[in-house]
């Protein structure tokens, strides 16, 4: 049997036995077209950093919000001791605040832990990474019938500027943003009340979030009551009621 080979220029014709064509080079471009066959699926790849793979194999990256459970988007299901309220505030790095509100005559408690995120259990390097929507707050403690929740917001307010957006002084993340997360429909009247008299006093619009409290997460021992317990530099703050001495915010 012979095969008849036919270009633009030439005509030539050779054998076609098994053997020769066998050796012919594979034409691709001459198998019969498909209109139903899909286009192959080109996937993005991901860099990972030398430092990210490291960090992954010992479990120490911070973890993706894929991981997280519908539980830290629930209420905060802790319960203050009887008599007194709960007020989450988030107004920059939780530890000058902190301070600011333990000097509070009528505050009973304060900690400092992370809310309104998508991850379930999150550590400091977690909300660090900024990838995980939450907010470094103070969750005060406070007896009702000694300390009104407008001297918590009158606190709030002098502690921070609350019209830079992720942002206090030079602490900058999404962590850092400015907020107001209440725990009663009394709360959040008064907190949306006191944030409208401030905006008078501001030239610039006011980007505090007034949001209902949301599951709260303790941060780590460390963090806790930091400044009077001498903070960076070993040098202790006073945290008794009603001092007024300059709070350094880092120690």
């Amino acid at each position: 049997m012979l095969l008849k080979i036919t270009t633009a220029t030439t005509s030539t014709t050779i054998s076609s036995s098994p053997r020769l064509l066998s050796s012919l080079p594979k034409l691709s471009f001459l198998k019969p077209f498909n209109p139903h066959r899909a286009p192959p699926i080109r996937r993005p790849t991901i860099s990972t950093s030398p430092r990210m793979s490291w960090l992954n194999k010992f479990g120490l990256a911070a973890r993706s919000p894929t991981d997280s459970s519908a539980v830290c988007q629930g209420p905060d299901d802790d319960s203050p001791a009887p008599g007194q309220q709960f007020a989450q505030i988030g107004a920059g790095c939780f530890w000058g605040v902190e301070l600011a509100f333990q000097r509070v005559p009528g505050v009973t408690k304060t900690e400092v832990g992370y809310t309104q995120g998508y991850l379930d259990n999150p550590s400091y390097e977690d909300v660090c990474s900024g990838t995980t929507g939450h907010s470094e707050v103070v969750r005060v403690q406070y007896d009702p019938n000694e300390c009104r929740f407008e001297t918590l917001l009158d606190v709030f307010w002098s502690r921070h500027d609350p019209t830079t957006p992720n942002r206090s002084g030079n602490d900058v993340g999404t962590q850092y943003r400015s907020g107001i997360y209440f725990y009663t429909p009394e709360q959040e009247k008064a907190a949306l009340e006191s944030k409208e008299r401030q905006q008078k006093l501001m030239s610039r619009k006011i980007v505090t979030e007034i949001l209902p409290a949301k599951k709260y997460y303790r941060a780590e021992e460390y963090h806790q009551q930091y400044l009077s317990k001498g903070g960076r530099l070993g040098s202790k703050q006073s945290a008794e009621k009603g001092c007024n001495d300059p709070i350094r915010c880092y120690g």
